[in-house]
């Protein structure tokens, strides 16, 4: 039986990335693999242990942090410690200490036998900063998706308020500028754009717009002919 694809999305925080990843992949009944669910476990976990944000510290706790990924119905959820923390990574103050917490070599390298194990098997959807550069350099099919900074921050402050948190756009905006000059600043697995990579500007885009740009990409990849008549 032929192995079925990897495809992977990676970008700047904001840029969309879990809800085109989630729509394709429920389009081709594919795994959506969310991997930076993990930095965030990782952060909470290090909080939870009373990490006082020195950098120093960082590669001695994260030793003792077990984080997986565990299909759960059609999806993938993160537990550390047994723990299913899905819900409760998502907050802004835990993804902006993930940014900080995937720059140490130690976690990347704990947490990339996870990711590649959650894939293995192929037909996954995997988003986030390197999965076309590092975690997954062969996937068949890879994107690259951004936008300007001031629609990312737009978009998460509208995501935020709909919750009820009480944030401030500019904020946001603070926050987006900080994490995309660590993401894109570390030494380890940086956020770049993977030269084979079908790059997109969701700017000015609706979500549907970019789900159509995807889906022409993978058909004329030729990746999918031999699954169309399961996954169209």
């Amino acid at each position: 039986m032929n192995r079925r694809p990897v495809i992977t999305i990676d970008g700047p925080a904001g840029a969309g990335k879990s809800t085109i990843s989630r729509l394709l992949a429920e389009r081709f009944s594919f795994i959506y693999l969310d991997t930076g669910a993990l930095y965030r476990a990782v952060a909470l976990r290090l909080r939870s242990q009373g990490w006082d944000g020195r950098e120093d510290r960082l590669a001695a706790l994260c030793r003792n942090i077990r984080v997986e990924m565990r299909k759960v119905g059609d999806r993938l959820r993160v537990f550390t410690e047994g723990d299913d923390v899905t819900e409760k990574i998502r907050s802004e103050e835990i993804g902006l200490q993930a940014s900080r917490v995937s720059a140490v070599p130690a976690v990347r390298e704990m947490l990339l036998s996870v990711q590649r194990e959650a894939a293995a098997g192929g037909g996954v959807v995997a988003e986030g900063r390197d999965m076309g550069s590092v975690v997954f350099p062969d996937a068949e099919v890879k994107f690259f998706l951004d936008a300007s900074v001031e629609e990312r921050a737009k978009r998460r402050y509208l995501e935020l308020t709909a919750k009820g948190d009480a944030v401030r756009q500019r904020d946001i905006e603070e926050d987006l500028l900080l994490r995309d000059r660590q993401d894109r600043g570390r030494s380890i697995a940086p956020l770049v754009c993977p030269p084979d990579a079908v790059i997109i500007d969701s700017t000015d885009k609706t979500i549907s717009q970019v789900v159509d740009i995807m889906l022409s990409a993978i058909n004329k990849s030729g990746h999918l002919c031999r699954l169309h008549n399961k996954y169209p």
